[in-house]
């Protein structure tokens, strides 16, 4: 804030001795990159256990924008429902959290998700719609490249705390459908710091792609893999190619020569650009639906005016009118 004010003086902002004046707000919100009726309004909850998954370039102040847009985002998805008279006080979690101590031991816990969940061995075909509908907030924001999601804990003085998800809608669908998944198993397992990274991993390619089809589609052991099965596998579970590749390595169906040889060739640049992309199709979207349409259901029940639907949808008054009444003729 180039020495506007002093390190006494910000002390006292945050422990709401002193309020600062409009000048000093600017300059604030500009520093820490969030909106000015952010710093302004009263904080109902705050987030806890934040756990980014990022490279290791995502500065301090990414990170922190993207924690206030997540606690902007939940707040106005907790008053909703709060004016919807709806709880938020618990996720339907499938189990406790279990503490593994083998990498190996992931697969067993995302049967155990599929099987509590009552999923078969099917396709997840709407992977946040999955979520939300088990009680997780999920939430698709605009952040840093280098950030593909979070998961925290929402926490409200009185209240269980609320488990969130944030995912990048700057990624295209594989990616953050494969981000969700392992936000998700973040919620299900503990494990060694060093390798709980790979634990999340496994347990995300093991709900997203069940080894049951996978095995009866391909066999059990292939010394070669035509591109056109890939590619329609990948459609099939809605992954990546390089997840599905992955997969398929760690099920044994790929030996380490075929694994590493396809880097080689076909899939060398699959890390960095998606080949056949789910998104080309408007039917392939996934998005986080269920808080626009709570909006929608208080503004139609007359609980909220056009102007508190706009301001909690972050939409123009024009696109809620056309939402709420449909297109003119």
């Amino acid at each position: 804030m180039d020495g506007l004010v002093s390190a006494q003086a910000i002390g006292k902002y945050e422990r709401g001795e002193m309020v600062p004046g409009s000048k000093v707000l600017m300059a604030l919100a500009r520093a820490l990159d969030v909106t000015i009726p952010y710093l302004v309004s009263p904080q109902q909850a705050r987030l806890q256990k934040v756990d980014f998954r990022k490279k290791a370039s995502t500065t301090v102040k990414d990170r922190a924008r993207v924690e206030a847009e997540v606690l902007q985002a939940v707040e106005r998805y907790l008053q909703i429902e709060q004016i919807l008279g709806l709880s938020s006080e618990s996720w339907e979690q499938p189990f406790e959290p279990v503490v593994l101590t083998e990498l190996d031991e992931a697969e067993a816990v995302a049967v155990r998700v599929r099987q509590e969940w009552n999923l078969g061995e099917s396709p997840i075909r709407d992977m946040t719609e999955l979520l939300e509908e088990k009680g997780i907030k999920v939430l698709l924001l605009d952040l840093p490249d280098a950030v593909s999601g979070l998961t925290c804990m929402v926490e409200r003085e009185g209240h269980p705390d609320v488990p969130v998800i944030v995912v990048n809608q700057g990624h295209v669908l594989e990616r953050r459908r494969h981000t969700l998944a392992h936000e998700l198993a973040h919620r299900l397992v503990v494990g060694p710091e060093e390798w709980i990274e790979k634990v999340v991993d496994r347990v995300a390619g093991g709900l997203l792609v069940p080894p049951g089809p996978v095995l009866a589609e391909l066999g059990r052991s292939r010394q070669s893999i035509s591109y056109r099965e890939l590619m329609l596998l990948k459609k099939h579970f809605r992954v990546s190619a390089i997840s599905l590749w992955v997969r398929l390595y760690r099920l044994g169906i790929t030996n380490e020569s075929t694994y590493q040889n396809a880097y080689r060739t076909f899939a060398r640049s699959w890390r960095s650009v998606e080949p056949e992309p789910l998104e080309r199709r408007p039917d392939d979207l996934e998005q986080p639906n269920r808080f626009q349409r709570l909006c929608f259901r208080a503004l139609s029940e007359g609980l909220i005016s056009l102007v508190k639907a706009s301001e909690l949808m972050q939409l123009p008054v024009d696109d809620v009118v056309r939402g709420w009444r449909g297109p003119e003729d």
